[in-house]
């Protein structure tokens, strides 16, 4: 069985900006991604363009250039998959982690294809993995997704959208902008205020104008072949449907937390037990890094302000390990 200094579960851009500083300090250490490099962007929208510059998702201070000044997917997963092979970082991908278990001073990490040892645990495992569900008759559906990827699927047919965020209102107006007859359905009262200030002026227009129709305070009660029902202000409202794009946010893997022996808030935030000062848990050994630190709360951590994370656990790594 291969040991490691530390073993990082989550090959995303705070995994491997923890590996990298792993590395710069000479730790023996194991990145575990359970998909491609950085899995999670890679099942981001084909057209997705992120919040922030490029200069902002840099890591470990190698230059992120980008033909805009806020870059898209592809010019990211070109980014961080060059970053990892230029660095020849110690990576296994489509490996997924299945149990962690301390034994006398070290973890035994047992995954989909083997088992490795390690003194220390950094979970950088993000948030995209798993989708708020609406709960609902019908959410099983074949035509109902949680994840939105090509606009080009949903030309000519007609397409519900439901949630007000970043996600939801760029699949509206791309998919709107490829044909499809788009209804939004937001459960507040107006469009999300975080969503991109160049996007949310769109948005509005096109609803003002009647090209995409939007139900406010509004929820989806019930999802059939070929329509679905949404309690409105003014009562229930049948509509014509084809598919359902439920856009509604993510969370992380909490039960793969818990079973680390991890404490949560009790409270809606689950907010995860660490130390600020160190990132490492109340878990002794098993240290926190990314959006994961943020429990429910996703739109705290981002990688522009958690890249942070890594300096500061291989430090403390380095001082528990020197005492």
């Amino acid at each position: 069985m291969q040991d490691f200094n530390v073993i990082i579960i989550g090959g995303g851009p705070i995994g491997i900006a923890c590996g990298l500083e792993a590395k710069k300090k000479g730790l023996s250490y194991l990145i575990i991604e359970k998909g491609p490099i950085v899995n999670s962007l890679f099942n981001y929208p084909i057209n997705m363009q992120f919040f922030s510059s490029s200069e902002k998702l840099e890591i470990d201070e190698i230059p992120f250039i980008s033909k805009e000044a806020k870059p898209k997917r592809n010019e990211a997963l070109e980014y961080y998959r060059r970053i990892v092979t230029s660095n020849n970082l110690n990576i296994q991908l489509f490996e997924k982690v299945e149990k962690v278990k301390k034994e006398s001073e070290k973890f035994n990490v047992v995954t989909s294809k083997a088992s490795y040892s390690a003194s220390n645990i950094i979970v950088a495992t993000g948030f995209y993995d798993l989708p708020n569900t609406l709960n609902i008759p019908g959410e099983d559906l074949p035509k109902v997704s949680h994840y939105y990827k090509d606009p080009h699927f949903y030309a000519s047919q007609k397409l519900a959208v439901v949630g007000a965020s970043n996600s939801a209102i760029d699949a509206a107006l791309e998919c709107y902008r490829k044909g499809a007859d788009v209804t939004l359905i937001i459960r507040g009262p107006e469009v999300g205020q975080r969503v991109k200030y160049w996007v949310r002026p769109d948005i509005i227009n096109r609803i003002n104008e009647g090209s995409i129709k939007a139900y406010y305070n509004a929820t989806v009660k019930e999802i059939r072949e070929t329509e679905i029902d949404i309690e409105t202000t003014e009562g229930k409202i049948t509509l014509e449907n084809d598919f359902v794009l439920a856009l509604t946010g993510y969370m992380p893997n909490f039960d793969f937390l818990r079973k680390l022996g991890i404490e949560l808030s009790n409270d809606e935030k689950l907010l995860p037990n660490y130390n600020p000062d160190s990132m490492e848990s109340n878990v002794k050994g098993i240290y926190l890094a990314g959006v994961i630190c943020g429990g429910m709360e996703t739109h705290k951590w981002f990688i522009e302000n958690s890249r942070i994370h890594a300096p500061v656990i291989v430090d403390a790594i380095l001082q528990n390990t020197s005492e």
